[in-house]
């Protein structure tokens, strides 16, 4: 049987991150994507523009409906343009605790436009992160979240916070290789070789692909892994269909 991930997540028009981001990686993992949309956005693959958010009651009616017809087997969480999205949120998660939960923290784009309200910060770090299974932050995400500059410093202040497993990414970082921690039961540090030009979409395609290996009953650790090999993948193969950043090539 196929298991299903919810995600919670905005609409980029460029089919690089978001919704289209989420679809192609859950389906190309081998699960089936549920979808609620969080926002609508203005962004291109240069650039986020402007957000516009969808009010609380209508997110809610996406979610009830959905998840009584398709119970999920895990959740990624991905753009919640406010705090009223986030906070509407958390009788869902609590209905559904025994689900694994993906938070991928999305403040600003990988152009450098913001996507989501300054007073959103204080909901994720004392609602959303202590429900999340794994939490996904970059390095500037991370230190947004914790006040840490170190990135394993921060993952650490991230499980501090509530969330079981922290996984923190480097490809934001001044490094030659992209290295990520895996904070939790366990630390584990991976390198990944750094691939040439600049990507849109790879904190949705990695959330994504783990909230599917999670779904599929893999444990974090092996889920992790296994993520961040199909975006070293995707990334290897990228294709660049606008002018702006390249996409990962998600699927063959």
């Amino acid at each position: 049987m196929t298991p299903n991930v919810l995600v919670i997540s905005g609409h980029d028009p460029s089919g690089g991150a978001g919704l289209v981001a989420d679809i192609q990686t859950i389906s190309a993992c081998g699960a089936h994507p549920t979808l609620a949309i969080s926002a609508i956005t203005e962004q291109d693959t240069a650039n986020a523009y402007a957000v516009f958010p969808v009010p609380a009651d209508q997110l809610l009616a996406q979610l009830d409906r959905v998840v009584a017809d398709i119970p999920p087997q895990a959740i990624k969480i991905g753009l919640l343009p406010s705090p009223a999205s986030a906070q509407a949120l958390l009788p869902l998660l609590d209905r559904l605790q025994d689900v694994p939960v993906v938070l991928d923290p999305v403040l600003v784009a990988s152009g450098g436009g913001s996507l989501a309200e300054a007073d959103l910060v204080p909901v994720l770090r004392d609602a959303l992160i202590p429900r999340a299974t794994v939490v996904t932050p970059n390095t500037p995400e991370a230190r947004a979240l914790t006040g840490q500059d170190d990135p394993a410093t921060a993952g650490h202040a991230l499980v501090a916070l509530g969330a079981r497993w922290a996984l923190v990414t480097g490809g934001d970082a001044p490094t030659h290789d992209v290295c990520n921690h895996l904070i939790g039961a366990e630390t584990v540090t991976t390198r990944w070789p750094r691939r040439a030009g600049s990507f849109h979409g790879t904190g949705c395609t990695l959330a994504s692909a783990l909230a599917a290996g999670l779904a599929l009953g893999r444990s974090v650790p092996e889920a992790a892994l296994g993520a961040q090999q199909f975006v070293d993948r995707a990334l290897a193969s990228a294709l660049r269909p606008g002018q702006g950043q390249s996409i990962p090539r998600r699927f063959r």
